[in-house]
């Protein structure tokens, strides 16, 4: 699969979505762009930007659009009554399943990344039926290797996973539609770092050298080096 380019969303509701929930992020401190001074993930993959979705928790204003724009993209792209339980990954994604499943009113269930090493050695807690149909959520994806944890645990306690959700996709790894593509599982999302980008642009977010060091980040991040100031 060729590298992605910039995400193009389906709908002007999608754009509004993306475009307000960027917004949002950049307003609360989430959004963090170093290029002179890159981060490392736990992958070893260096980038000058870091996306911080755990951060909406703490804010309501946030927190309640996003849930809203989550739930109309659920309702456009999968179906509300196509979902039968909403499941959290273990642990950003637990405070999101929540929101979702309120909103929704919706049964929810968290998956851990390891079953529980005591007791009934559980992985996932909360009451989950054989042939449920499970949305997982998360907070974000970059190349969705996290998924494969989750979503096998799930199937392996009889559920159906055909989607997964994240307030936060990178968008720049083909890595994510590959791994989506071979589990069979829809990935949706609300914004990318592209949306980030176009709406920190629009704000005179950050310095421009900055920003087009991140856009280059973005257009080919294997290849892309620090700023040096």
């Amino acid at each position: 699969m060729a590298r992605p380019k910039k995400a193009e969303h389906t709908s002007e509701e999608a754009r509004a979505a993306a475009a307000d929930t960027a917004r949002h992020l950049l307003d609360i401190g989430a959004v963090n762009f170093s290029p002179e001074d890159p981060y490392t993930f736990t992958s070893g993959r260096v980038s000058p930007s870091y996306i911080d979705c755990r951060r909406v928790i703490a804010f309501p204003q946030a927190r309640e659009a996003m849930t809203a724009h989550a739930v109309d993209l659920i309702d456009r792209e999968i179906g509300r009554d196509n979902i039968d339980v909403v499941a959290g990954g273990e642990t950003a994604g637990i405070p999101y399943a929540a929101f979702l499943a309120v909103a929704l009113g919706k049964p929810m269930v968290y998956v851990r990344k390891e079953p529980k090493g005591f007791g009934r050695m559980a992985q996932i807690e909360g009451a989950l039926d054989a042939g449920a149909r499970v949305l997982l959520v998360e907070d974000l994806t970059t190349d969705a290797g996290s998924k494969v944890r989750f979503i096998d645990a799930l199937r392996e306690a009889g559920a159906i996973v055909e989607h997964t959700y994240v307030v936060f996709h990178y968008g720049i790894f083909a890595e994510a539609w590959e791994t989506m593509e071979k589990l069979g599982v829809g990935l949706h999302a609300l914004a990318t770092w592209w949306d980030v980008l176009d709406a920190a642009r629009k704000n005179s977010i950050f310095t421009s050298e900055q920003l087009d060091s991140v856009e280059a980040y973005l257009s080919d991040p294997d290849t892309w080096k620090p700023m040096i100031l």
